[in-house]
């Protein structure tokens, strides 16, 4: 358009009286014409137009430039009928509208999505922290350490050296595991088994024969990853949730199954009053693996056997 601003004294040099009047007019028209233009195709391309495909934007910008152009073509010719003032050098001038509208509103979008995945990505690493808090201060805490030495000393009682040793040993692998979680993203299936097994012995104490942990894992996936400390809220909420007694079993199964995800069964005997928790504990499971694999667990509860899947990630 800056040509024809710079040619503007030469064309006016030319009319005299009400020619000039009309054409100085007519000038004006035309770039408020091309100016509304800019500012409705701006206003479209940042509220109505959502998708991210260049593409489209693109052929929604050229649409309405036409349109826009037929438009003016036709005022112009009714008004100052000369082609140059709609001829080909001013169709140009309305696809650079379109394609410059096109390119800002594309690079406006894009910046947002990837402010709002940013701040995604952040609510989830707090999520991510938070529930490792939770961890720590769920199972470190006076009634789970109590919990333990009211194992140990029991064993003390019956003189059964080699489990009250084993006890101590997987009591301490359970801690070391705890403690070292918030330096750790993602595990292999393999360590966190091995911290489940220790979790395991540690529960079977302490509940006699009532509670038994069935794991059943392929080899060939126990290199597979999966987010630190991903089946120990599952196995504490089964304890929080149900009765365990002898009248009530509780039987935990782990395993795979044909969609390489790790499945956390359990029968569901509900307790007569519910359980004082803040039920936070699911939700920052879901968020960790949101934040660390970009997957999503499924819960299934089908009345009398409640099911966790968690999906894993390729080995590295």
């Amino acid at each position: 358009m800056y040509p024809d601003i710079t040619w503007l004294p030469f064309d006016l040099g030319k009319l005299a009286g009400p020619e000039k009047a009309n054409y100085i007019a007519f000038f004006m028209l035309r770039y408020m014409f091309l100016a509304g233009l800019v500012f409705l195709l701006i206003k479209i391309n940042l509220q109505r137009i959502k998708t991210p495909v260049f593409k489209k934007r693109f052929a929604y910008n050229t649409i309405i430039s036409l349109v826009a152009y037929a438009i003016y073509g036709g005022i112009s010719f009714l008004i100052y009928a000369k082609v140059k003032h709609y001829g080909s050098l001013v169709l140009f001038q309305f696809i650079v509208v379109s394609i410059l509208s096109t390119l800002m509103g594309h690079i406006v979008t894009m910046y947002n999505e990837q402010r709002k995945k940013e701040q995604e990505i952040e609510e989830l690493r707090v999520k991510n922290l938070q529930s490792r808090y939770d961890a720590l201060t769920n199972q470190i805490n006076p009634h789970f350490f109590f919990n333990s030495l009211n194992g140990l000393t029991s064993l003390i009682r019956k003189k059964n050296n080699e489990e009250t040793l084993t006890y101590v040993n997987k009591l301490s692998d359970v801690f070391r595991y705890i403690l070292q979680s918030d330096k750790k993203g993602l595990v292999t299936l393999e360590e966190e088994l091995s911290f489940v097994d220790a979790f395991r012995y540690m529960m079977e104490i302490r509940f006699a024969n009532k509670l038994e942990y069935h794991i059943n894992i392929d080899k060939k996936i126990l290199s597979q990853k999966i987010p630190v400390l991903s089946i120990l809220p599952l196995l504490d909420n089964i304890v929080v949730h149900n009765r365990i007694d002898s009248d009530h079993k509780m039987i935990i199964d782990i395993y795979t199954n044909e969609n390489s995800e790790l499945v956390v069964s359990n029968p569901v005997y509900p307790k007569l009053s519910p359980s004082e928790t803040n039920g936070t504990g699911l939700k920052n499971l879901e968020s960790r693996f949101l934040l660390l694999m970009n997957r999503q667990i499924k819960i299934e509860n089908k009345g009398s056997v409640f099911n966790v899947y968690l999906p894993l990630g390729q080995s590295i």
